[in-house]
């Protein structure tokens, strides 16, 4: 197989986009400073680092969007925007969860440092496994889609889909139930957070 050099690897990887990678370090210099405009922008738009914020939530295990929605309605932005913004940010590691979580905490479970909590995150998995299982007279699509949707402790995107990879669920039929329950849960922690900021709006009003 031919080796890539650097500058071939760069003409690969950038070649279909049109840009000019000839001059290496001047495209790095460029991308550089794009990419300070673009932090910019963020730090002086107080609206843009607030989606930011909620958008990044979203991703994190156990909070996900269940979290993200209600800091977005504390933070004051429009409930569906935050609504959109947290259904992408809770769907973006669903697919490396699928492909890829299983195998790292298999091989981690028993290393020195790590080993507990990829234990820990894999017997959370199989519980969720075996709780879709349980539910699994309607359907495993329909069980993990509540399982995901439904916010209730242990449950949630990571879990769900983490639980679907255990049991060898089909990938694309993972991902779109999860994404369902995602939609179904951004839903309910909606109606959830506009109803308790509503109260507390009336109250201090």
């Amino acid at each position: 197989m031919r080796s890539v050099s650097g500058d071939s690897w760069l003409k690969q990887a950038y070649g279909c986009s049109g840009i000019d990678v000839s001059d290496r370090d001047g495209y790095l210099r460029d991308t550089y400073k794009i990419l300070k405009v673009c932090l910019k922008i963020v730090k002086e738009n107080a609206m843009l680092k607030k989606y930011l914020i909620v958008f990044l939530v979203s991703m994190v295990p156990l909070i996900e969007l269940r979290g993200a929605i209600p800091i977005s309605q504390g933070m004051g932005l429009p409930i569906w925007t935050s609504y959109v913004v947290s259904i992408i940010g809770n769907m973006v590691p669903v697919p490396f969860i699928y492909l890829f979580a299983r195998k790292i905490l298999e091989w981690g479970a028993d290393k020195p440092v790590i080993g507990k909590f990829f234990t820990f995150c894999l017997e959370k998995g199989k519980k969720g496994g075996e709780k879709l299982q349980e539910k699994a007279g309607r359907g495993l699509f329909v069980a993990l889609m509540l399982f995901v949707g439904i916010p209730l402790p242990g449950t949630g995107a990571w879990t769900g889909t983490l639980a679907a990879s255990l049991l060898d669920m089909d990938f694309k039929s993972s991902v779109v139930a999860v994404m369902c329950g995602v939609l179904l849960a951004g839903i309910i922690m909606g109606a959830a957070s506009a109803g308790l900021f509503g109260a507390l709006g009336a109250l201090i009003g």
